[in-house]
């Protein structure tokens, strides 16, 4: 087991600052890090707002979970050969291509592929865009994935804030129902989705990483394509590392997938509330995304971020389960927005960290580590949301209680073997 965690690991050296170092390489990286986390900022402003809408007011024989299940089924399938997808295009064009499919406003299924692509090629590029900007500086790998991760996930995050802002604005006073004000409402949206497609073309093409990987023969046999996609799909799941991850990506899928706003914001606030509470949210999710990039240097920064935003969401799921009742006066307001802030407190960390880990860790398949991110990602939330219109709310929590627990016991395996396979003593010996 020591032997397969070993890799990656060399992001636990110190901090080493120079000031040497092209200023139009910096330039370079920095500017793809601000015009990739802009664009999927417009692109899912829109996206996010109008999903936090689609199961709270499309509640006719569950119509809204419904549809957002069947897309997070096809988001799953299609994550599978992502990683594949995303080596044959570049991270770049599999970025523009992705983003398509939010823009264009397709059928859910072509939308699954398109999430599938953009998710994988923005890890990729994110992290050879890190890893390029460290080795162009010969600053700390682990620090700079955090950083760029931090930045990334606060842009996007903001989404929250500006999107359910709008919302709220062309929504207000209850009116969801009104023919101009959700005519208005998606033509804005679609505007800045078609915005964000269009910002995606000025990034700088990347190597990933910088790694011949070769292109495909012409006269590949059928043998030959069954490997590869062993290689990309099935190899990561061998992987010890990567056994031990997946519980805490499932579960920071089943939070996002958390029908906080059907089941605690609407009896509290009434659906013209939501926009409101979502963006106090964002705004949560943003700042921890920042902060907890920020801090991040390598795993032991990453266990102990992590297990912090594991113990805020816990705190919020056990307030649920055993205490929490839609009230009236202030406290019916206050309780539901500290809950949110809370929530997304712990979306950020874990957004933040789960892509840091993967980009420190699996240097060698980084598409297939962020493609395996996606696909449990996406699986627990499809599961979410077939699964709510048959279940209790305190059911759903316990539920989330116990892969929250199960996640954490694995994270800490894995982070505690890996500090003792390089703790001082062993590498002396």
């Amino acid at each position: 087991m020591v032997d397969s965690m070993d890799s990656g690991r060399d992001e636990e050296a110190p901090l080493v600052i120079t000031t040497g170092g092209n200023k139009n390489s910096l330039k370079n990286h920095t500017r793809d890090v601000h015009i990739l986390s802009s664009s999927f900022l417009l692109i899912f402003l829109a996206y996010g707002a109008a999903q936090n809408l689609q199961s709270t007011v499309n509640t006719e024989q569950d119509l809204g979970t419904t549809t957002l299940g069947i897309l997070y089924v096809s988001f799953t399938f299609f994550s599978l050969f992502a990683s594949t997808t995303v080596r044959m295009l570049g991270s770049k064009n599999a970025l523009i291509l992705g983003s398509t499919g939010y823009s264009l406003v397709p059928a859910a299924i072509y939308l699954g592929f398109c999430a599938s692509i953009i998710w994988v090629g923005e890890g990729t590029y994110l992290t050879s865009s890190a890893r390029s900007h460290s080795k162009d500086y010969q600053l700390h790998e682990g620090t700079i994935i955090g950083s760029f991760n931090g930045v990334f996930f606060g842009y996007f995050a903001s989404h929250q804030f500006v999107g359910n802002l709008i919302s709220l604005a062309l929504l207000r006073d209850g009116k969801e129902g009104s023919t101009t004000g959700t005519t208005l409402l998606f033509v804005v949206f679609l505007g800045f989705m078609t915005l964000g497609s269009i910002l995606m073309c000025f990034l700088n093409k990347r190597d990933d990483d910088g790694k011949d990987r070769g292109t495909p023969k012409s006269s590949s046999t059928f043998l030959d394509s069954v490997v590869s996609l062993w290689d990309l799909v099935v190899a990561p799941l061998l992987d010890k590392r990567m056994l031990l991850i997946i519980p805490l990506i499932a579960y920071s899928g089943l939070q996002q997938a958390f029908g906080f706003t059907k089941e605690i914001v609407k009896p509290a606030l009434g659906v013209s509330g939501v926009g409101g509470l979502m963006a106090v949210y964002g705004v949560f999710d943003a700042i921890s995304s920042l902060v907890s990039g920020t801090i991040t240097s390598g795993l032991s920064s990453i266990t102990l971020i992590t297990s912090s935003g594991a113990f805020v969401q816990l705190v919020v799921l056990l307030w649920i389960l055993l205490g929490y009742s839609a009230t009236t006066g202030a406290l019916g307001y206050v309780y539901p927005l500290l809950m949110a802030a809370m929530l997304g407190v712990g979306d950020g960390i874990f957004n933040t960290q789960l892509n840091a880990m993967l980009g420190i860790l699996f240097k060698d398949d980084t598409e297939g580590a962020f493609a395996q991110l996606k696909v449990w990602q996406s699986a627990s939330i499809a599961v979410v949301f077939f699964l709510y219109p048959h279940i209790t709310l305190q059911a759903m929590i316990i539920i989330m209680i116990v892969a929250l627990v199960l996640a954490v016991v694995c994270f800490l395996f894995l982070t505690l073997h890996l500090e003792k396979a390089f703790s001082p003593s062993r590498s002396s010996s």
